[in-house]
């Protein structure tokens, strides 16, 4: 008998019907003699309507009250669950992540996890009790709601996993596992059997929307092995463990894109030592995350600094870059929109030449120009024309034979 955590997402539990399947599979586990804890995301479309309507009373809601009010829709998914469980004749029991034992940091709608005391999770399984978690959520030590953002419900299934030392965490969503790119924009994408943590890790800060980055980091740090596969069908998934040495055999995994990008510009910033640090530690001040960084050339005694990042989280940025732009004497700061990034991943990269000159020759080939270019030892990514983005997977896809 195995202790099994399932994370079901939105779209898997976005009606009754499907709330009903989900019960039929969890007690299909219980069947084949496993204890069973159930993390769940708020139903499909929920979150967003709660979003909206916040912005119905006023346009800048407090983050505390957001917390509050967005922590609700876990929590009606976690009680529907239970109830259609019991329906058909099991003990199930709902815990909110407060009663799980999530304590969280106090920063709202980005919220860390920062400790799982797990005690009524043991106690509820003990009992021989289905234990249905809300994701997404937690509390601080002083009581207050949090919520940890994208990808929430995620973290949540793998944080509860380490913290009750499960066997096996699933997390089951709407797609059959990871593919070698979104099968929406390369039709002839395939299915990875598996995948090591540094490979998803940086798919999923690349753009890879079947999980958040932050879960998988989680994932790595306590070694929690975990599957991404259907909730839709029995299919085997994709496994995310730690590399082997034969994983190095394949030079590139997969391709992934992240399209609502923009690309910040701070022109002429003075050539002098702290100017960069006191750039970066205002941005990092705003909680807001920043991807590429390219510095130019010294022209006289100043350059340019760009870095790229979430388009939606630009009005943030220039509400604390501007005053900065002006302490430090640079000559101006702005946004350039319409641009995605386009990276490819895999361990082999680290033994293997001409993988970068390999995509800049697919990109050539089809004529799409390159704007930034950032490489890491398993990861080369470029920024590119967000028209072209489409065009500029199925290249790459074809360029390093992931179809076959």
């Amino acid at each position: 008998m195995a202790l099994i955590v399932q994370k079901y997402g939105g779209t898997s539990v976005g009606t009754p019907e499907r709330i009903k399947n989900v019960a039929a599979r969890i007690a299909a586990t219980q069947d084949e003699g496993h204890s069973v804890v159930v993390v769940v995301s708020a139903m499909s479309g929920v979150t967003d309507s709660l979003i909206k309507l916040s912005r119905q009373i006023t346009p800048t809601p407090a983050d505390r009250e957001m917390d509050v009010l967005l922590s609700t829709g876990e929590q009606t998914t976690i009680a529907l669950t239970a109830m259609a469980l019991n329906a058909i004749g099991r003990r199930a029991v709902s815990l909110t992540g407060a009663q799980a034992g999530i304590i969280t940091d106090g920063v709202h709608t980005k919220a860390k996890i920062a400790n799982i005391t797990p005690r009524q999770v043991h106690e509820h399984l003990d009992n021989n009790e289905i234990v249905i978690v809300a994701g997404f959520q937690g509390e601080t030590t002083d009581g207050r709601i949090t919520t940890l953002g994208r990808g929430g419900s995620d973290l949540t299934a793998i944080a509860i996993a380490a913290a009750i030392k499960a066997d096996v965490c699933q997390i089951l969503t709407d797609v059959d596992g990871v593919y070698t790119c979104d099968p929406r924009i390369v039709p002839n994408a395939k299915k990875i059997e598996e995948i090591s943590y540094d490979e998803m890790l940086e798919m999923a800060s690349s753009g890879s929307k079947v999980m958040q980055s932050r879960s998988v980091e989680f994932a790595k740090k306590f070694g929690v092995v975990f599957e991404v596969r259907s909730s839709f069908n029995n299919n085997p998934g994709t496994l995310v463990k730690e590399e082997t040495m034969s994983m190095e055999n394949v030079v590139v995994r997969g391709v992934s894109i992240e399209k609502n990008q923009a690309k910040i510009t701070i022109r002429r910033v003075p050539d002098h030592p702290g100017t960069a640090a006191r750039i970066f530690s205002a941005i990092a001040a705003s909680h807001v995350i920043i991807d590429m960084i390219v510095q130019s050339d010294s022209v006289g005694d100043t350059n340019d600094i760009s870095f790229t990042m979430n388009k939606d989280e630009w009005p943030k940025a220039q509400s604390v870059l501007e005053p900065v732009v002006r302490e430090i004497g640079a000559e101006s700061v702005g946004a350039q929109g319409g641009i995605a990034k386009l990276s490819i991943v895999g361990i082999g990269m680290r033994s293997h030449s001409g993988v970068a000159a390999r995509l800049f020759e697919a990109l050539s080939n089809g004529g799409i120009n390159i704007q930034m270019i950032s490489t890491s030892e398993i990861k080369t990514a470029v920024i590119i024309d967000e028209t072209r983005i489409a065009e500029a997977a199925n290249l790459t896809h074809e360029a390093f034979g992931l179809s076959k």
